[in-house]
C-alpha cells in the first residue's frame, strides 16, 4: 500500500500535468473529477491543501500556475538554446544546449530563482540541474515543458 506522501506527490504531479496541459479548471471539484478519471482518489479538502502547497492561484474564473504572471523569466530569454531535456538520475536533470550555450542557460536558471532547483553545473554544451528530490525534479520538468512548448 503506498504511503500518504506517495499518494500526495502523485496527486500533486497530476494536478500540475492537468494545468500545464491547459485544461480549464474553474472549481476544486473539477480537479477532483479530473483526478478520479486518472485513477487518483482526491477530496476537495486534499485538493485545497495541494493547491496551497503548489502555489497555484485562482486568476479570474480559473486556477492557474503562478509563474504565468512572470513578465519575462531569465530562462525565457535563453530557451531557444535548449536542444533536449532528460533525467540523469533521481534528482538530476540534463539540459543539452546548443554548442557553447551551457553557461548562459545555467546562469538564466540560477537567475530565475526557481524553488525546485538546488543548483546548476554548466559545461560548454550542457547543464546539470540539481533538485532536492524526485518531486522537485517533476516540477522542473513541468516548468521546462511549458517553456519549450512556447518556443
Amino acid at each position: 500500500m503506498p504511503s500518504n506522501r506517495n499518494v500526495r506527490e502523485r496527486r500533486q504531479q497530476a494536478i500540475l500535468e492537468i494545468l500545464t496541459e491547459g485544461q480549464l479548471v474553474e472549481q476544486q471539484r473539477d480537479l477532483v473529477d479530473l483526478l478520479r478519471e486518472r485513477g487518483i482518489p482526491a477530496t476537495q479538502s486534499s485538493i485545497s491543501r495541494d493547491l496551497r502547497d503548489l502555489g497555484i492561484v485562482r486568476f479570474g474564473d480559473q486556477y492557474v500556475l503562478p509563474d504565468i504572471f512572470e513578465v519575462v523569466s531569465p530562462f525565457q530569454k535563453v530557451v531557444g538554446f535548449v536542444k533536449e531535456v532528460k533525467p540523469a538520475g533521481p534528482y538530476l536533470s540534463l539540459i543539452v544546449t546548443e554548442p557553447g550555450a551551457g553557461n548562459v542557460v545555467a546562469q538564466a536558471i540560477d537567475a530565475a530563482g526557481w524553488d525546485d532547483v538546488v543548483g546548476t553545473v554548466a559545461g560548454p554544451n550542457s547543464v546539470l540541474v540539481l533538485t532536492d528530490g524526485g518531486f522537485d525534479q517533476k516540477l522542473l520538468f513541468a516548468r521546462l515543458k511549458r517553456y519549450l512548448e512556447e518556443e
